[in-house]
């Protein structure tokens, strides 16, 4: 399954450019070379205008210019992101042949790092969903099983950075949408808090709820592209201090999972005391925000062209669009309280812990499981974080059956690098 990127941290690839044993343009090459066409991670890729920007790196690189540890970089873009020049489609029909004629922020953030933008990655129908098989452009497969899923609905950059095809990829993360495929695909995934990385360019979903977010092969790889993405100094809050880095976490155990999924990531905590989430009153209050606002997104779109969407995204769209005012208003204020008892968490904690996904990727085309309907069960345990705007972190923790298994840390706004220092630590 490994490619060339695979356990090739961007500090390599930084030294190798820097010391002239390879260029960006070889990068690139190694990048079009590899793409597998079966995995579908790939809805865009321009040979000639990645070499283009590849060959743009290599210049500056020539006059002694070094822009930092992205400069050369390939990297991969969510197709809900606007790169000028690329198609972007949605992975949906309304937006078939779509061109996109700016970059997004986060987009220019990069290349003004010296990145180099290769292609546009597969994503679930206007990001709607968690499992990334529902899409114009087809079902995105995990490179571990290609009978699987890879989830969504930052799914086709999941499933490249895995492959190796990519050492590092751009997704959104509404409800999970960065961590839920980095875990089923063995990489990490960061979502960052609410607002640290600009959206503008970046096609909503809930714009409440919405964040712009990195997968890589490493959490250390994640936290290189944060400093560069994030707004507007690239800082990543204060340092942890020396009581942080010894790592107070608290467990939070799932509602639901499979229990083999539990213990895996459990064991990577052991002396964590277990405090109680109400799961049950956070998804209510995700719900009643995300179809709400993407109803708001999608109302005229669905009056005047409902047969262009894929019947899933339709029918859910449809049941947002009957959620009532007052749900809405409930919800708004339920979020203020939650958030004040997660403070209150977190003042005792410097980080929570508990399982990224509660199961395995399932199969290409499940709607359910043994511990649920798969819409609900793949963002019970990360939802959450988007509804209060926490950064959150997913990392590799294992295997379960021979399929990824992801744990997944969160902790307060500005106290990101504990997240970094813990992830460290649990893979050292």
């Amino acid at each position: 399954m490994g490619g060339f990127f695979t356990g090739r941290t961007l500090a390599d690839l930084g030294r190798a450019l820097r010391d002239g044993e390879q260029t960006a343009q070889d990068l690139v090459t190694r990048v079009l070379e590899s793409a597998d066409p079966e995995l579908n991670a790939f809805v865009d890729l321009d040979p000639e205008l990645a070499q283009e920007n590849a060959r743009l790196a290599d210049k500056e690189r020539a006059r002694g210019v070094d822009l930092g540890p992205l400069h050369g970089i390939p990297v991969a873009v969510k197709d809900i992101i606007d790169v000028a020049g690329f198609r972007t489609g949605m992975g949906s029909a309304h937006f078939d042949g779509h061109l996109a004629e700016e970059d997004a922020a986060c987009v220019r953030r990069l290349r003004d790092a010296g990145a180099v933008i290769v292609g546009k990655t597969g994503t679930q129908e206007f990001a709607f969903g968690a499992t990334g098989d529902v899409s114009a452009s087809g079902p995105v497969r995990n490179p571990h099983d290609r009978s699987r899923m890879a989830g969504g609905s930052s799914s086709g950059s999941a499933a490249a950075v895995a492959a190796g095809t990519v050492p590092l990829a751009l997704g959104t993360d509404t409800g999970g949408s960065v961590r839920i495929p980095s875990a089923f695909c063995g990489v990490a995934g960061f979502k960052p808090a609410h607002g640290a990385v600009p959206a503008d360019g970046v096609f909503p979903l809930s714009r409440s709820l919405d964040h712009v977010g990195v997968l890589a092969g490493s959490a250390a790889d994640c936290l290189t592209a944060y400093r560069v993405l994030a707004a507007p100094s690239g800082d990543t809050g204060p340092a942890a201090d020396e009581a942080a880095r010894h790592g107070r976490a608290a467990w939070i155990e799932p509602p639901a999972a499979d229990p083999e999924v539990v213990r895996t990531v459990r064991a990577l905590f052991p002396d964590a005391p277990a405090e109680p989430l109400d799961f049950a009153g956070l998804r209510e209050v995700f719900i009643a925000i995300e179809f709400s606002e993407a109803y708001d997104v999608h109302a005229e779109r669905i009056a005047d062209a409902p047969g262009l969407y894929l019947p899933a995204t339709l029918g859910r769209l449809e049941e947002s669009g009957r959620m009532p005012g007052w749900r809405l208003v409930r919800a708004l204020r339920e979020r203020d309280r939650y958030a004040r008892e997660i403070a209150a968490l977190l003042d005792r904690y410097d980080y929570l812990a508990m399982p990224t996904m509660p199961i395995t990727a399932p199969e290409i085309g499940a709607t359910e499981n043994e511990f649920g309907p798969l819409t609900a069960l793949l963002v019970s345990l990360t939802s959450p974080w988007n509804v209060l705007g926490l950064p959150a972190l997913s990392v590799p923790a294992g295997t379960v059956g021979g399929l990824p298994v992801g744990a997944q840390l969160v902790t307060r706004r500005g106290a990101e690098r504990i997240l970094f220092d813990a992830a460290e630590r649990l893979t050292a």
